[in-house]
């Protein structure tokens, strides 16, 4: 056991490294064969989309892009079509195969899992997998999230200046509940606690992001094995437990490492971001110190708002089909701007602007379809839960540095800030 712990802590910690030198992408690499119109959909402005990409959902909601290596692609920008686009499943696939020879991409480097499954693959791995994030499942982690939460609040208060509120809020706490679920054994928490990741790095030469999900799968696999030997109560013992028979050691792992990645990076970026709107707005400061609903309607706002995963996995067309009225090639490569999508003014008034008491919407956050997250309830039970605790363990939590100084990820699928220094005094 001491040895894979070796090999895991020495896996996270260089993971953690690649991620603080690539913050997001490696822009030197992809500035050479990417035109800048093919990375607006990557870039913000602060916490907003830029401007760019409303005007062009404003012009044409499904619109060409270009993308090198004779791909014919197109953008959706507008909320109808997204969902247009995520819920035909018979018409696209998002199989990892359509990626193989383009990029130096090779077929031993599909990660598994259900991001790059089209049916009936997907459909049989989702089936195992959905009743482990029912929220009767789910609810048993509810007293250790809490635990979580309590733990980072006391280590923040006993810090002397100023707290990075991502490194010992946002990061720790996805991150140990991950933990929780699957029923991956570790010691060394803090060291754990660096776990992070630049996944879907589809456009930039994927050969840095794809050796890391091999990386991922590696270390993966041994804890699968374990488990195999000595099932635990979390979620890969439970898998091995009732469906041992029904599937490999290598689709556990690709599903533990969709669940890993999925879930960290993502609810990290929710909780950062989530933070710096709260010290901007009075409004939802008092919404996380109201009741339950309150909370609720301020959490669904935020995910509409920030919706950190800014696109959808690319989905290639099976077929010849309209949809907006364009006609899209079998053949071509679709992608979907979720953060763009979720300012349509079509899902209501103000679509620009955070609004803490908004009606909750129905938001593509999360997806849509059957690649929608299969992790969002556990997701909302984090946010619900980490929110209200900061506040009310520290009503005068205000910014350490000036807003302007803040640093954002310059490009990147996952949105979020690279650091967040507060004050909890």
């Amino acid at each position: 056991m001491g040895s894979l712990r070796s090999r895991v802590l020495g896996w996270v910690g260089r993971r953690y490294l690649a991620r603080q030198s690539k913050k997001g992408f490696d822009l030197e690499k992809m500035s050479s064969f990417l035109p800048d119109s093919a990375l607006l959909p990557l870039k913000r402005d602060g916490l907003d989309p830029v401007p760019e990409m409303a005007a062009q959902r404003s012009e044409a909601p499904i619109g060409k892009l270009d993308l090198p290596f004779g791909m014919n692609a197109w953008l959706v920008t507008g909320y109808d079509e997204a969902k247009a686009v995520l819920g035909k499943a018979t018409g696209f696939s998002s199989d990892f195969g359509n990626l193989v020879g383009n990029a130096g991409v090779t077929a031993d480097q599909n990660p598994g899992g259900l991001g790059f499954a089209d049916p009936p693959v997907h459909t049989r791995l989702r089936k195992l997998l959905t009743p482990e994030f029912t929220m009767r499942r789910l609810s048993r982690l509810a007293p250790r999230i809490d635990e979580i939460v309590a733990g980072q609040l006391d280590a923040m208060a006993a810090t002397d200046g100023p707290v990075d509120l991502w490194q010992a809020f946002a990061l720790p706490i996805p991150s140990l509940t991950i933990c929780e679920l699957l029923g991956v054994s570790y010691e060394d928490r803090e060291d754990f606690q660096r776990l992070s990741t630049a996944r879907f790095d589809l456009f930039g030469g994927a050969g840095a992001s794809l050796g890391a999900m091999s990386e991922s799968l590696t270390y993966l696999l041994d804890i699968v094995k374990k488990q195999r030997e000595e099932p635990g109560d979390g979620l890969l013992g439970m898998l091995i437990k009732e469906h041992g028979d029904e599937i490999d050691d290598r689709e556990l792992a690709g599903l533990a490492d969709g669940v890993l990645t999925g879930g960290l990076e993502t609810t990290a970026s929710m909780l950062a971001l989530g933070a710096l709107v709260l010290l901007r707005d009075e409004k939802a400061m008092d919404a996380v110190r109201g009741d339950d609903e309150s909370v609720h309607r301020f959490v669904e706002e935020l995910l509409r708002y920030l919706t950190v995963v800014q696109m959808a996995f690319p989905r290639f067309a099976k077929e010849d089909m309209e949809i907006g009225g364009v006609h899209i090639a079998e053949g071509d490569i679709v992608l979907v701007s979720l953060s763009t999508a979720d300012r349509d003014p079509k899902l209501g008034a103000d679509m620009e602007t955070f609004d803490a008491t908004r009606d909750p919407t129905s938001h593509l956050a999360f997806s849509y379809g059957i690649h929608r997250c299969i992790g969002a309830e556990l997701a909302r039970m984090e946010l619900r839960t980490a929110y209200p605790a900061l506040i009310r363990r520290f009503p005068n939590l205000r910014l350490a540095v000036p807003e302007e100084d803040l640093s954002f990820r310059q490009v990147s699928i996952v949105y979020g800030l690279d650091a967040l220094p507060v004050l909890v005094d």
